[in-house]
């Protein structure tokens, strides 16, 4: 089965192939660790330091990008592999260390929706609400 979404901010929607669920991933993920011995070095302050790491390098892809420049980085292919291989080893990353803790990532996510949609309501006919993505980071 094919899906559209749409791309980034905007732009022309892509067909999106059906993927295999978290857990499976997650399953492969650790099958490759376990081949190559890797276990004893998945450690939750190893993990989450590879995925700080991946994570820098998802953001250096954009540092000198104007935001116009940014909202058009897919439509490069060069620098769209480059944004998709970098997001697929933060989700990789993110996936082990979850794995490693036993953390539901689906389920964590979930209830931190859940949470700031009660700390950040919707603002009413005024633009009386809640606070700003900004104050969210803060309270974090």
């Amino acid at each position: 089965m094919v899906r559209r979404h749409p791309r980034g901010h905007g732009g022309t929607p892509e067909p999106v192939t059906e993927h295999p669920d978290l857990a499976v991933l997650q399953r492969r993920l650790a099958e490759f660790a376990a081949a190559r011995n890797w276990q004893p070095y998945h450690t939750p302050k190893n993990l989450a330091a590879a995925l700080s790491v991946e994570a820098s390098e998802l953001v250096e892809i954009f540092q000198w990008l104007t935001p116009e420049e940014s909202a058009r980085v897919m439509d490069a292919p060069g620098t769209a592999h480059r944004v998709t291989d970098e997001v697929a080893d933060v989700l990789a990353y993110l996936l082990q260390f979850c794995e490693v803790l036993g953390i539901d990532p689906l389920a964590a996510l979930a209830a931190k929706i859940d949470r700031n949609e009660h700390r950040f309501p919707v603002p009413d006919a005024e633009g009386r609400g809640g606070a700003g993505p900004r104050d969210q980071q803060a309270d974090s």
